[in-house]
């Protein structure tokens, strides 16, 4: 899976500078929640972005920055919204919800998913920004370049949000939910399955997924 994996990513040259191997933003963090928005930084830097931006709330901030002198805090989430938008038109992709919170920064999140979405950005919805989009599923709804990431009970509610009923057969409705909001999902569980509507995988084929979010960025 490794040589499969390693097709689809960009070859580093002497010529590239820092930056264009990815510039990545991270929309979350809270003062109960510090964890998750590092954790899922990290792991771009990990994974071989070269700059990673963290959006966070200002008493998030001096908390995650301790945490790590590799990523760049910007504590501007709960603040004026040019400031946050500002980070987004820098970056290549953007992960909305880890460690967000259901309250204080909630609507200056909402805008930033649209913002992103009318600039065209790739982005990722996990954790807490699920539920914004569960509140109001028309946010992505026929966005390509979108990959959703629910759990169990996160991708339920998202299901009955737009279906109004339960969610049937795991992958006949991770199928189904994806092509009718026009987004790729990756529904995990004991069994993970992705599906961009049209194409649904487990696992032992996870090179599609590699593919789909790789083909967003381009």
């Amino acid at each position: 899976m490794i040589d499969d994996i390693a097709k689809i990513i960009p070859q580093l040259t002497h010529g590239l500078h820092k930056g264009q191997m990815g510039r990545i933003a991270v929309v979350g963090g809270s003062k109960e929640y510090t964890g998750a928005p590092y954790f899922s930084a990290i792991s771009a830097l990990h994974c071989g972005a070269d700059l990673v931006h963290v959006v966070c709330s200002a008493s998030s901030s001096p908390v995650i920055k301790s945490y790590s002198p590799e990523l760049i805090v910007h504590p501007v989430l709960d603040g004026v919204l040019a400031e946050a938008t500002k980070c987004m038109d820098r970056v290549h992709a953007i992960t909305f919800g880890p460690g967000l919170g259901l309250t204080e920064n909630v609507e200056n999140t909402t805008k930033l998913i649209d913002y992103c979405k009318h600039s065209n950005k790739p982005i990722v919805i996990d954790a807490d920004a699920l539920h914004i989009v569960t509140q109001n599923p028309s946010l992505i709804e026929g966005y390509d370049k979108t990959i959703l990431t629910p759990n169990t009970v996160e991708f339920s509610r998202l299901y009955y949000s737009v279906f109004s009923s339960q969610p049937y057969d795991t992958k006949d409705a991770t199928r189904s939910l994806a092509e009718k909001l026009g987004v790729t999902i990756v529904h995990k569980g004991p069994t993970d399955i992705i599906s961009n509507g049209q194409t649904s995988n487990f696992p032992d084929n996870i090179l599609l997924f590699y593919e789909i979010a790789f083909n967003m960025l381009l």
